[in-house]
């Protein structure tokens, strides 16, 4: 057996890609989960497209996520998301991370379950908070006690994550275990459902 080792296993990238065939994969979580490092990293690993959903709103609106909420607030912020989303999905396969808010709206949860399959990077608070209290980006933590407001997003948030397709826990791991994770979820749910 060769005692080298890849970042990730061509072997399973192809099997992952095999079993996501034509549909796209959507990472949904909390802020700080990893959406866009992992995604981006998978969509690398199965030869195929990465788009930020985040990215794709602020080109098309020529606004940073956070100028939009200040200037036309949440309730318009997730109508211009549904949008963006479904036009996103609308082709494939392609990985694409989203906000952290989007699976919770019921308009986008229905397009992203629609145009693909749903992948929760579910972290604890400690972890998110490590990675998202060094910057000032994030509109909805721009509260009194941010660290509060994050673990009140997971209680309020994690029970809709949890109808997810697949679930990868994201933890301070090298990114390519979590990768590696993610596409061995997906080469597996295959098995297990032509198994069925």
């Amino acid at each position: 057996m060769n005692d080298v080792t890849e970042p990730v296993s061509a072997t399973l990238a192809e099997r992952a890609k095999l079993a996501l065939g034509k549909r796209n994969l959507v990472f949904i979580g909390l802020m700080g989960a990893g959406k866009s490092a992992i995604g981006r990293l998978t969509a690398q690993a199965l030869g195929i497209p990465f788009i930020d959903s985040d990215h794709e709103i602020e080109r098309v609106s020529r606004m940073t996520i956070s100028e939009l909420f200040a200037a036309y607030g949440e309730e318009e912020f997730r109508a211009l998301e549904a949008r963006v989303l479904k036009r996103l999905l609308r082709s494939g396969p392609r990985v694409v991370s989203t906000g952290g808010g989007a699976y919770i709206n019921e308009r986008s949860r229905r397009q992203i379950k629609k145009g693909g399959m749903t992948i929760w990077l579910n972290a604890d608070l400690d972890v998110l908070w490590e990675r998202v209290n060094k910057r000032d980006t994030r509109p909805l933590l721009k509260t009194e006690n941010p660290k509060q407001t994050l673990e009140n997003l997971m209680r309020a948030r994690y029970p809709i994550y949890a109808e997810a397709d697949l679930t990868v826990q994201s933890r301070d791991v090298k990114k390519e275990m979590i990768v590696e994770e993610v596409l061995t979820a997906i080469a597996d749910r295959q098995k297990a459902q032509s198994h069925e």
